[in-house]
């Protein structure tokens, strides 16, 4: 699939060098170190040339001697002022990407949670990670050393023109050889260059893609349909990063080609002229190292135009990632303080594509310190609601009242905290027990962690674990089971003392023993906190105060357990379902 060829933008690139103003005092000091190194450039051959001529030639050796030594110093000179202009260019670049770095994951951390539903991870990753390095480029390959290079070159044709005009023009014939091969690799370059971050963009998507999901992949033993595409994905990168290095095989040895025409060129015309006493020795000496200086920032001039290009190119994609406006609009006011936990749901309409409604008028109360169960067919809409209490999605008509307020009024961080949640797929972080029951707050401290555990009864259970609280769980708590898992996220729950609980499945898939344990968290977790309980175990739902079915997207049926057996209706399908397949396991 052909791509669109990545074109300058200057606003892009403005904006990047935003980033570098609270550095302006480093980018000012690269400038003018780029200035001065330009003027130095050219200062050694010129003084070779007054070497050879003056001293060389009248057999001077103390002039000599003196010479070499200035010699000396001015490239001792070049060398420092050299060091220090690449290593300052080079922290600018790095501090910049650290910035931008870090304002790309906060972004990434607010965004509303259906983009992550539309974005993939590895594009993310790629967006973050690898975007953002070429960044760097941008200042240390990019604008500031395309300006050194440009300086260097007007300052050497500068002194050669100065010195020999005649003879410059003469060198300077195969220059639109150069110039027609430069513009040649540049266009090349930039074109597979493009190819290989779109490339690397997939090949992030895809491998974090079936990491994740290993367990589905080997489960159903697609490993080899799973290796072909990935086989596919990573050619294309592979022909995008040879079609560039072609490009620089062909252009490097034309320059030198170039390089050795226009050497020929010198050394007959110089020759010539030598004969006629127009050119000294000292002249062709300096300018075989004039030619030298000035194809060396020539030959790298059109790779370093395609970094900057491509630089603009990932800058516009993260600038997409920091412009984008999806996420849910903190505007409330009304801090979260003291809530008793009183929920209500007026009509409440949701959809997570639009024209495609999940929740099509929901209405409930739940008194502050009542539990309510939820139970309806898979798609009925039961995840729907929790995730729109908890604000991770904006609802599209209706209103949702916590303490007779509108959710929307609330300070969206401030609600949270105060809305406990224990999923059926307990995600946890690398790093230990204590770390993922705290999400490293660094404010609460081992002893208020054990006193949550031991209200719990869960302490004497993660102090059997290797290490206890500092046992290391590793990536999405790879090293437990289910059922400890379940019980780090109960744990999690109630740290922070949540007015309002949700529990979504979260005694499913869980050994006897754990559910026992569990269920016993669950009872203390529940006690005098509104509490909205999604579940298939019946132990849990007959405790609850009300039940209400769900099917697709509207209530159909509300009541206690005994009040919907006695109805006959669709909840009692629903109980006596799970009665025949408890008695057939």
């Amino acid at each position: 699939m052909s791509q669109p060829k990545p074109k300058f933008s200057l606003s892009i690139l403005l904006r990047l060098f935003s980033y570098a103003q609270p550095y302006r005092r480093t980018f000012v000091f690269a400038i003018f170190m780029a200035i001065v190194l330009a003027g130095i450039t050219p200062l050694r051959p010129w003084l070779i040339q007054l070497s050879v001529d003056k001293y060389i030639a009248n057999a001077w050796l103390q002039g000599l001697i003196w010479i070499c030594v200035v010699q000396l110093g001015v490239l001792l000179l070049e060398s420092v002022l050299r060091f220090w202009f690449l290593y300052r260019i080079n922290w600018l670049g790095q501090t910049v990407v650290n910035d931008l770095r870090k304002n790309v994951f906060q972004k990434i951390l607010f965004q509303d949670v259906a983009y992550f539903d539309k974005t993939p991870i590895g594009t993310l990753t790629t967006r973050t990670i690898n975007d953002i390095e070429t960044i760097n480029d941008v200042f240390s390959q990019g604008i500031i050393s395309i300006i050194a290079d440009l300086l260097t070159i007007v300052a050497v044709m500068t002194v050669m023109l100065w010195t020999d005009w005649k003879l410059t023009l003469v060198c300077l014939i195969p220059f639109p050889i150069l110039l027609i091969a430069t513009y040649w690799f540049k266009e090349s370059v930039n074109k597979s260059f493009h190819r290989v971050r779109n490339a690397v963009a997939a090949l992030n998507a895809f491998v974090q893609e079936h990491i994740v999901g290993m367990y589905v992949v080997q489960a159903f033993a697609a490993e080899n349909r799973e290796m072909k595409a990935f086989q596919a994905i990573n050619k294309e990168h592979r022909n995008a990063n040879i079609k560039a290095i072609f490009a620089y095989s062909v252009f490097f040895p034309i320059v030198e080609i170039i390089l050795a025409l226009s050497t020929g060129l010198l050394v007959w015309w110089g020759a010539r002229q030598m004969l006629h006493y127009e050119v000294t020795p000292g002249i062709i000496i300096s300018f075989i190292l004039y030619l030298n200086l000035l194809f060396r920032p020539l030959r790298m001039l059109a790779d370093k135009f395609n970094t900057l290009q491509m630089g603009m190119v990932a800058g516009e994609r993260i600038f997409t990632v920091l412009d984008s406006e999806e996420h849910l609009i903190n505007n409330g006011t009304q801090a979260a303080l003291h809530l008793r936990g009183e929920v209500a749901f007026e009509s409440v309409k949701f959809s997570y594509k639009p024209g495609v409604q999940v929740l099509r008028g929901v209405s409930f109360h739940i008194p502050a310190g009542k539990t309510m169960a939820i139970v309806g067919h898979t798609g009925a809409g039961k995840t729907s609601i929790i995730s729109i209490l908890n604000r991770l999605y904006e609802i599209d008509g209706g209103s949702i009242l916590i303490d007779g307020k509108d959710l929307r009024e609330y300070e969206l961080h401030s609600l949270r905290r105060h809305i406990g949640i224990v999923l059926q797929d307990v995600f946890l972080f690398s790093g230990t027990v204590y770390e993922n029951i705290t999400l490293r707050d660094a404010d609460i401290s081992l002893e208020r962690v054990e006193a949550v555990c031991r209200a719990l009864g869960l302490h004497e259970f993660i102090l059997r674990l290797p290490g206890g609280y500092q046992y290391n769980v590793m990536e999405r708590g790879g090293t437990l089971s289910q059922g400890q898992r379940q019980i780090i996220s109960f744990a999690r729950a109630l740290l922070y003392n949540p007015a309002i609980l949700i529990l979504d499945e979260a005694t499913s898939s869980v050994d006897s023993e754990s559910e026992q344990l569990i269920q016993r968290a669950i009872d203390t977790l529940i006690k005098g906190r509104t509490s909205i309980v999604i579940a298939h175990r019946l132990s849990t739902i007959r405790k609850a105060n009300e039940i209400i079915v769900l099917d697709k997207g509207l209530v159909i049926e509300r009541g206690t357990h005994s009040q919907l057996l006695e109805a006959g209706g669709a909840y009692q399908k629903l109980y006596t379902a799970v009665v025949k397949e408890m008695e057939e396991a």
